[in-house]
């Protein structure tokens, strides 16, 4: 599999932070007489970093610029005012701590990196997925394909077509009442039982996971969507018979919407779905 630029950034910035590490163990180890300083040298430059981790690479500049400075000045004074040499040690950490600020930098931005790229494949696949994840229904964008696809059939060879759009009544009341995992549980189980109450040639949508909304695509006329609407309704009552202790605090209820295709009066899917979800104000 090919690896993006994020990944190798990533990983280069992890290995160059490692390896500095290792190199700044072995000076501090290697110099006993001035332990305590090295190691406030080298906690200084992994705040420097983490700051950066945090907050990005600007802040990061100017630290090691300050660090720098600080540094270079206090060292210009030990060597003009007191006479001490300047030794690799002023060296080491004049270099060391921009190099780890780099190697962090390096290793966040090709996170970033990675991330926005993960978020931007979350986007593509959602506007091109047909499937609703939870209850592996077709979803809206399904529908207007397939409607498209239909409602031409109806209008050339004369089938009846009708759409059913059904809500869950007071679903924003609901919602309320259980957790998220009910919700998901609620839509899945409403998902099942209106696929055993339609024919095999008749299609299923999840139109509005939000607003538990689906929609039935019935090969029939308005009376036979009619009658699909009575067996939902049935077989929801039979449904809360059979269990009774299915976990939910609130007798769920169906508001269901018919439409007979006219190819006069509706104009695109969409319309389709505007028009036969009108007709859930009459199901009170």
């Amino acid at each position: 599999m090919k690896r993006n630029a994020g990944g190798y950034m990533s990983d280069a910035g992890f290995l160059l932070f490692v390896i500095l590490c290792f190199v700044g163990i072995l000076f501090v180890s290697g110099q006993p007489d001035a332990y305590i300083q090295n190691i406030l040298f080298l906690n200084a430059a992994f705040m420097i970093g983490i700051l950066v981790y945090f907050t990005g690479v600007t802040t990061g500049l100017v630290l090691n610029m300050v660090f720098i400075f600080a540094y270079g000045t206090y060292t210009l004074y030990q060597s003009v005012a007191i006479g001490n040499t300047v030794t690799g040690q002023t060296y080491f950490w004049l270099l060391m701590t921009p190099l780890y600020t780099a190697a962090i930098w390096l290793m966040t931005s090709g996170m970033k990196r990675l991330q926005a790229q993960n978020e931007s494949l979350k986007e593509a696949n959602a506007k091109v997925a047909t499937m609703d994840q939870n209850t592996n229904l077709r979803n809206s964008l399904s529908f207007q394909k397939d409607a498209t696809v239909y409602m031409a059939l109806s209008t050339r060879y004369a089938i009846p077509l009708t759409l059913l759009v059904m809500q869950v009544r007071y679903w924003s009341d609901v919602r309320r009442l259980i957790t998220e995992d009910g919700v998901t549980d609620v839509l899945i189980r409403l998902s099942e039982l209106s696929e055993t109450s339609i024919r095999g040639n008749d299609l299923l949508y999840m139109l509005d996971k939000e607003n538990a909304t689906w929609g039935l695509l019935l090969f029939s006329d308005m009376d036979g969507g009619k009658v699909v609407a009575d067996r939902l309704r049935g077989n929801l009552a039979r449904f809360y018979e059979r269990d009774s202790e299915g976990g939910y605090r609130v007798e769920l209820q169906l508001r269901i919407g018919e439409y007979e295709y006219d190819a006069e009066t509706v104009e695109s899917p969409l319309d389709f779905i505007d028009k036969a979800r009108k007709q859930l104000e009459y199901d009170v």
